[in-house]
């Protein structure tokens, strides 16, 4: 456990069970509706893409592409390596509190896209309908789920000088995060 130095790329793990960094995380992930997705294509090239997101009790991450998307190639073809930063746009610059979650991303299994559904549709716009239909067989629409392997929120500045100022993240305990059995 440490706390952010120039050794650790300005990450404090120290922190990790902290419960005003846990509320912070839970307030991100409950207020917030949309994420950026961030994958990487086989040759390297990044892609960034915005996406409406639901979320579980597990922490996993939910939304719905064509199979098609950039995105969803990347995921394909590299392993579903994926980072979705999640943050609030109403905030001066250097008050930004962001939400970082790495890990693997796969397709969601046919029998279980009825159950991901509502995830979604609970912090949708009211009215809409969607069924596992919408989702399977020869729709090029898919649901996706992100499952955490590391998870970060953004940190303290620290003063490195009177002009200088350090973004640091509090790397987060997913155990912590996570409902207890």
């Amino acid at each position: 456990m440490s706390y952010p130095t120039p050794e650790n790329g300005w990450v404090n793990t120290a922190d990790g069970q902290d419960p005003t960094a846990l509320a912070t995380a839970q307030s991100l992930l409950t207020e917030t509706l949309y994420g950026t997705l961030s994958t990487c294509s086989v040759d390297g090239l990044p892609w960034a893409s915005p996406v409406f997101f639901g979320y579980d009790t597990a922490w996993n991450l939910y939304w719905s592409s064509t199979q098609a998307a950039q995105h969803s190639q990347n995921l394909y073809a590299n392993h579903g390596r994926a980072t979705i930063a999640i943050y609030r746009t109403d905030q001066r610059e250097g008050q930004v509190q962001g939400l970082y979650v790495s890990g693997i991303a796969t397709e969601v299994e046919p029998a279980a896209v009825a159950d991901v559904i509502p995830l979604l549709l609970q912090r949708g716009s009211p009215g809409q309908q969607r069924t596992p239909a919408d989702y399977l067989a020869l729709s090029p629409r898919r649901l996706y789920r992100l499952q955490p392997h590391r998870v970060w929120i953004t940190g303290p500045r620290i003063a490195h000088s009177p002009t200088i100022l350090i973004d640091t993240k509090i790397q987060l305990d997913l155990s912590a995060l996570r409902p207890r059995s």
